[in-house]
C-alpha cells in the first residue's frame, strides 16, 4: 500500500501535497518566478460585498521577493493586503499610487479595466 500524503491539516488548513507545508507557505515555488513580467493592475470588486481591492499580477518574481515588494506597498498605501494566488491584493482603489510606485522600482506596469 503506498502512503498518502496528508492534503488537509485542522492546524494549517489546506497544505500543499509536495512538501506538505501550508498553501500560503509552500516551499515547493520558493525560488521559481511566478509571473511572466507582464504586470497588470487591476481594481476588484466582486465577491467583497462592494469593497475595493487592488491586484497586481503577473509579477516575474519569486514568492519572497512578492512578499517583500507587498510588505513595501502596504506601508506606503497605509492599508493591509496579502499574497495569493501568485498575486498582490492592497484594501482599496490605489490603482495609480501603486502604479508610481513600481515605476520607481523599475518595474513597467499597466492598469488594466474601467
Amino acid at each position: 500500500m503506498k502512503k498518502r500524503n496528508l492534503v488537509y491539516s485542522t492546524d494549517q488548513g489546506r497544505t500543499c501535497p509536495e512538501c506538505e507545508h501550508a498553501i500560503d507557505d509552500c516551499q515547493c515555488n520558493q525560488s521559481s518566478i511566478l509571473g511572466d513580467g507582464n504586470v497588470r493592475i487591476t481594481l476588484e470588486t466582486k465577491g467583497r460585498k462592494g469593497k475595493g481591492v487592488t491586484l497586481v499580477s503577473g509579477l516575474a518574481m519569486t514568492l519572497d521577493e512578492m512578499k517583500q515588494l507587498a510588505k513595501k506597498l502596504k506601508a506606503q498605501c497605509g492599508t493591509g493586503g496579502a499574497v495569493k494566488d501568485n498575486q498582490i491584493e492592497i484594501q482599496g482603489d490605489n490603482r495609480e499610487k501603486i502604479k508610481d510606485l513600481l515605476q520607481k522600482q523599475g518595474v513597467s506596469a499597466k492598469i488594466s479595466g474601467g
